[in-house]
């Protein structure tokens, strides 16, 4: 079998583990006030040009959304965010369990705008009735959307003057934000989400790491006590060094970034290829998430020696499937993918 499903099939890349073995036998302090998270987070605020910039480490995505978005908004406030935005499809109503309504908005292939925002934000404020309804107070995005789509420097700039101009946070959840850095003619850099967004955080779990989130909150301040709510959510890890020496390890020499861009260049082989042999992109996506529609017969076939991400129905013969590159994919991997089609 080949697999293409996900980005994090893999354990972690090999020289985070070379680390943690030969850091496992030394006694630190816990909850990330050990060294190695110090030394992660001075490394993340230099990648950022942010030197203001607060930094807390999280095991997983959806704790993440959770906690931050929580932490974020008051009782009767929600969350805009895209219809098909991770918080709104795939967590299992984390954040309604959280008591955050997901207040959704349309899309265009996984992004959503500036003007959609102002529109829900002014029809909000005209309603003689919004006593009795969910006040939008926070903008959530995703870089790289679901869809592998990516945000332009211009529209993060146009969702940050909405937000200011409604005093209102813009978070961006980065998941996936190392293939998105490192998507050709991309201009969004670390310091232009800096730069915009109040909250971001840098995914490790789909970039290289056992597991792990860095959330950057850019404005000092911004959530007082954000270390005890993170131990409010069970957030918390003990063990906190094991989430410092990943990140200090993917943010020395580059790693990041290095190996992101071997993910994209393994995307572009497997999107050329399915191009060559005649198969048709449901859209164009620049980042490691590749979206083919197949034959249904095909796609039964295809699926006894490759193993993908369903997406969606897109007619009774047809189904658009996501084909996924991480760190860790080697061109034969491709090569032995591509002559099963």
């Amino acid at each position: 079998m080949q697999y293409f499903e996900s980005d994090y099939l893999e354990g972690a890349h090999p020289l985070i583990l070379q680390r943690l073995l030969e850091t496992n036998m030394e006694k630190a302090p816990g909850y990330g006030l050990d060294k190695y998270s110090q030394s992660a987070r001075e490394k993340i605020r230099k990648a950022c040009n942010c030197p203001q910039a607060e930094i807390h480490f999280m095991v997983g995505g959806t704790q993440t959304n959770a906690t931050v978005i929580d932490s974020l908004l008051s009782s009767y406030e929600g969350v805009l965010a895209a219809d098909s935005g991770h918080i709104n499809v795939h967590e299992a109503g984390a954040i309604e369990a959280g008591g955050h309504k997901v207040l959704a908005l349309p899309h265009t292939y996984g992004k959503i705008s500036a003007e959609a925002v102002e529109t829900y934000i002014n029809t909000f404020n005209c309603d003689a009735n919004n006593e009795h309804m969910v006040k939008p107070g926070l903008v959530y995005v995703s870089h790289p959307t679901e869809y592998g789509t990516l945000y332009t420097k211009t529209e993060l700039k146009r969702l940050s003057a909405v937000c200011k101009r409604h005093g209102m946070p813009l978070f961006l959840d980065g998941a996936r934000l190392g293939y998105g850095l490192m998507a050709e003619d991309t201009d969004v850099t670390l310091e232009v989400i800096a730069d915009n967004c109040e909250v971001f955080y840098i995914g490790g779990t789909k970039v290289g790491a056992l597991f792990g989130e860095a959330v950057v909150i850019t404005r000092p301040n911004l959530i007082p006590h954000f270390f005890t709510i993170i131990k409010q959510h069970g957030a918390l890890l003990a063990k906190g060094r094991l989430l410092g020496i990943q990140f200090d390890t993917l943010f020395t020499d580059d790693l990041y970034k290095q190996i992101s861009k071997h993910a994209i260049d393994m995307a572009k082989k497997l999107k050329e290829g399915f191009m060559e042999k005649g198969y048709r992109l449901y859209f164009e996506s620049p980042t490691n998430q590749q979206f083919v529609v197949l034959e249904n017969k095909e796609m039964e076939r295809l699926a006894k020696n490759v193993s993908f991400g369903f997406w969606e129905n897109l007619d009774s013969n047809h189904t658009v499937v996501r084909f996924a590159t991480s760190w860790a994919t080697q061109e034969r991997d491709i090569e032995k993918l591509l002559a099963c089609l």
